[in-house]
């Protein structure tokens, strides 16, 4: 398997080592090519640029996903943020502020994906 070190690296780090075991147990001849394009360029090129930090990548991350809905994809990308410092109150403020651009709709859904993340974790009261 030809895979991305540093981009694997990175989205351990983001998502956790048991994250990218379950990744790989989803591999196969098929999608090793967009498993490792997504490795080498989002996580290996993107996620390692210096110029913003890494919470700062997630709440971009965060916007675009919830203005494109994307609920599965917000849905890792909560949990990353989480991972990358953002608290419970940012992520709200941060889907708050996407209602305004992006429209209830899609806001409305990416509140309710990043509830379902924070309740598996104990973060919601």
């Amino acid at each position: 398997m030809d895979t991305s070190p540093s981009g694997r690296r990175i989205l351990s780090e983001l998502m956790g080592p048991d994250y990218v075991e379950k990744k790989d147990k989803s591999r196969n001849t098929f999608n090793e090519a967009i498993q490792q394009y997504s490795e080498e360029v989002c996580f290996g090129r993107i996620w390692a640029r210096e110029g913003i930090d890494r919470k700062t990548r997630s709440i971009v991350n965060i916007a675009m996903l919830t203005a494109l809905n994307r609920p599965a994809q917000l849905s890792h990308h909560i949990e990353g943020a989480l991972t990358n410092g953002c608290t419970v109150d940012e992520l709200k403020e941060i889907l708050l502020q996407t209602a305004v651009y992006c429209g209830l709709p899609a806001a409305g859904e990416a509140f309710r994906v990043a509830e379902e993340v924070l309740r598996t974790r104990g973060l919601l009261d």
